[in-house]
C-alpha cells in the first residue's frame, strides 16, 4: 500500500517537472514560428517532455499552451521592466535601457525572434477567450508598472496612463520593424523619441510649477 502510494507520488513528481519546459519551449517556438506553424510534436521535441505530460497539463490542447506561453512571456517582460525601473532614474531612462536590451536580444537571434505575446495574440485574439484574457492581463501588468513610474516622475494619473499606453504600443510596433529591417535601430530610435517626449513634458511641468 505504502509502496503504491510512493510510486504514484514519484509519477506525479515526474509529470510536474515537465510543465515548465513545455511552456518555455512554447515561448521560444511561438516567437520564431508563430502559433499555427508550431505543432504539438514540435513542442514535445523542443521541451524534451513525454507527450503524455503535455496532455496531462494541457488537456484542452494547444490553445491552453498558448495561454500559458503568453502568461510566461508577460511575466518575463514584467520582471525585466521592474528590474530596470529599480535601477534607473526616470521612465525615459527605463525606456532607453529596455530598448537596448531588446535590441541586443533580437540581434543575437539574427532577428528571427519576435515577441511571443504578439505572435500568439495576432493569430488567436479575440476568438480564443482564454488566450485573449492572458494577453490582457500581461499588457495590463506592463502598463501598470510604466504608469507607476510615470507618476513617480510627476505625471498625473490620467496622463501617466495615456503615456504608458503610447510607450507600450510604440515599442511593440518597433519590434516588428526591427525584424523587417534586420536592425535594432527601429527599437532604439523609437525609445529615444519617446524619452525625448517624456523629458519635454517633464520640463514643461516643472516650468509651470515654478510660474505658479
Amino acid at each position: 500500500m505504502v509502496g503504491g502510494r510512493d510510486q504514484r507520488n514519484e509519477q506525479m513528481a515526474a509529470k510536474l517537472k515537465h510543465r515548465q519546459p513545455i511552456i518555455d519551449a512554447a515561448v521560444q517556438l511561438f516567437r520564431q514560428r508563430g502559433y499555427a506553424a508550431t505543432g504539438l510534436n514540435d513542442l514535445v521535441l523542443a521541451s524534451g517532455s513525454p507527450k503524455g505530460s503535455m496532455y496531462y497539463y494541457f488537456p484542452d490542447g494547444k490553445p491552453t499552451i498558448a495561454a500559458a506561453a503568453v502568461e510566461e512571456a508577460g511575466r518575463r517582460v514584467m520582471e525585466t521592466i521592474e528590474d530596470i525601473a529599480a535601477r534607473t532614474g526616470s521612465t525615459a531612462d527605463l525606456l532607453v535601457e529596455h530598448a537596448r536590451l531588446l535590441g541586443q536580444w533580437m540581434e543575437k537571434s539574427g532577428f528571427r525572434d519576435g515577441c511571443p505575446m504578439t505572435t500568439v495574440l495576432l493569430e488567436l485574439a479575440p476568438d480564443d477567450r482564454i488566450v485573449t484574457e492572458a494577453g490582457r492581463r500581461a499588457f495590463a501588468a506592463r502598463l501598470r508598472i510604466l504608469g507607476d513610474k510615470l507618476i513617480e516622475d510627476g505625471f498625473e494619473a490620467r496622463e501617466a496612463e495615456a503615456m504608458a499606453l503610447l510607450c507600450t504600443n510604440a515599442l511593440q510596433g518597433s519590434l516588428v520593424m526591427a525584424r523587417v529591417e534586420c536592425s535594432r535601430a527601429p527599437i532604439e530610435q523609437t525609445a529615444a523619441q519617446l524619452a525625448a517626449i517624456l523629458k519635454v513634458k517633464s520640463e514643461a511641468r516643472r516650468s509651470n510649477a515654478i510660474q505658479d
